[in-house]
Formats: structure tokens, sequence, C-alpha cells
């Protein structure tokens, strides 16, 4: 029997992957995120893209990646590592494969540690994304994400960081199940049907399964959690601002769900393409 390599993920590389591909997609949140705080819906996605790119430039797509990079280096590198590393773990004991239900209960712990670690970082990406859109009196302008932690935590007190911690943190459980959880169990599908090897085309069809439960699964809070990011105080609370919400009916929830996915689905397919590259080229060797 000869020996074959096989190389494991570093800790790490799910946070390289991601800011990778938060590099790609910014554009794409960027217009997500004026998308959702316009009061009537006026344009859609690629008005919208145009609009910002006639008024601000090229750059002004890139405005906030400071705290996107920085959202991931602390979110996704939270749930990534503590995902990877405990399925890796489970499944060096040699029983195979964890079963489907486990993984989805690690990917919502992994998710939802990641998610409060990120809080602040996201917060203050929802506020400078948000910012251009203001008039220039009302503006916060932070000069990059550091600057903004540093003065939301100043001006504005501990507690307000980790405002909204208990949605993004619900969030980053939702997302993690469909963006962990079903790579890993397409993933094991589509190569069980012995018709594609472990290729970039196997990676690729998963991720973007994947990218397609994460989005539906976590729409209806996304919503809910830009309002309360981007509220002045209207909102009393969660429930609060759940009611208000379901007031505008059950699709309202729903509300830019295709750019949602036309965001996530390219972020989810970016991530794990370039964290199997990462772990192919550059990963632990393991003599199996």
């Amino acid at each position: 029997m000869e020996m074959t390599e096989k190389r494991m993920s570093r800790w790490y590389f799910g946070g390289i992957a991601s800011c990778g591909a938060a590099c790609c997609t910014h554009p794409l949140d960027l217009v997500k995120v004026h998308l959702q705080t316009q009061q009537e819906v006026k344009m859609r996605m690629v008005g919208m893209a145009m609009h910002v790119v006639k008024n601000d430039g090229v750059l002004a797509l890139y405005n906030g990646l400071s705290a996107s990079l920085c959202r991931q280096m602390s979110y996704s590198l939270t749930r990534f590592a503590i995902y990877e590393t405990v399925r890796d773990m489970m499944g060096s004991g040699g029983q195979g494969p964890m079963p489907f239900y486990q993984k989805v209960l690690l990917g919502a712990f992994g998710g939802f540690t990641g998610g409060f670690i990120g809080t602040p970082a996201d917060m203050v990406n929802v506020r400078m994304q948000n910012d251009m859109k203001l008039p220039a009196e009302q503006r916060r302008n932070y000069k990059h994400a550091l600057d903004g932690l540093f003065r939301v935590w100043r001006e504005e007190g501990t507690r307000k960081l980790f405002s909204g911690a208990t949605m993004a943190s619900s969030r980053g459980a939702l997302v993690t199940v469909g963006q962990l959880a079903c790579y890993d169990q397409a993933k094991q599908l589509v190569l069980g049907t012995g018709l594609m090897g472990d290729n970039i085309l196997t990676h690729f069809l998963s991720s973007f399964i994947a990218g397609g439960c994460a989005t539906f699964l976590c729409q209806p809070l996304d919503v809910i959690k830009t309002r309360l990011m981007n509220s002045k105080g209207e909102y009393r609370g969660v429930i609060h601002c759940l009611t208000e919400t379901a007031k505008l009916g059950p699709l309202a929830f729903y509300k830019g769900l295709v750019p949602a996915g036309i965001r996530l689905i390219p972020h989810t397919v970016l991530t794990f393409v370039f964290l199997e590259q990462l772990r192919k080229y550059f990963g632990i060797r393991v003599v199996s």
C-alpha cells in the first residue's frame, strides 16, 4: 500500500479564505446595505451600484473594506477554527465522518461564538457602509475600522459595541450551519455519487448549495439585524423590531433575498474554493 498524503486545514485558514472572498464581494455587500436601509424602495441592485459609482467613484464600492476584513478576521476566523478543529479531532478517531446532526450542532456553536466575537466589527462595518448615504452633517466619519471601534467604545460605551450581539450570534449560528455543515454534507454526497472527484468543480458545486442554504436560513434575521443596528432608537428591542417588521407582511422578512443570495453565494463559493486551495498547498501533511 503506497503512502497517500492527505492535508489537513490549519486553524487560521478559514479567516484567510474569508478575507480573500470579502475582497471580491465587498461591493455587493455595500450595495446590499444601501438597499436594505432605503426607506421607500426606489432602486434595484444594479441601479444602486451605478448610483454609488456615479456619485462617489468606483473606489466608493470599497468603502469600509477595513471593517469587512476586521469582521472576517474576528468572526470567520473563530467559526472556522472551532468547526474545523473539532471536526478533524472527532474524525481522526477512525469512526468515519461525523453524523450530520453533530455538524449542525458544531456549526451552530462555532457560528454563535464567532458571531458574538465579531459583533463590534460587524456593527462598525454596517455603520461605515451606511455613513455615505447620510447627509454630511450627520455622518459618523470613522477613518477606518479600528478608529470606529475605538470611537464607539469611547463615545457610546462597551455595551453599545455589543448591541445586536444576540442577533449577530444567532445569524452567525445560522450562516455557519448553512455554510459549513451543508458544505461538508453536500461534498460528501457529491463525492459519494462517484461521478466527481475531490476537485475544484466539486468544491464549487458543494459551496454553491451551501451558500443557498445559508442565504435562506438567515435572511429574516439579517433584515432584523440591519434594521436594529441602523436604528436611532425607534425599536425597543429585538421583539419589537420583529413585530413592527411583521406588520409589513411575511415577505418583509425576505426583503432583499436575491441581493443577499447574490452576495452570500459568491462569498461562500470563494471562501471554500480558497480554503480548499490553501489546504491543498499549505495544509498540515497527514500521512495516512
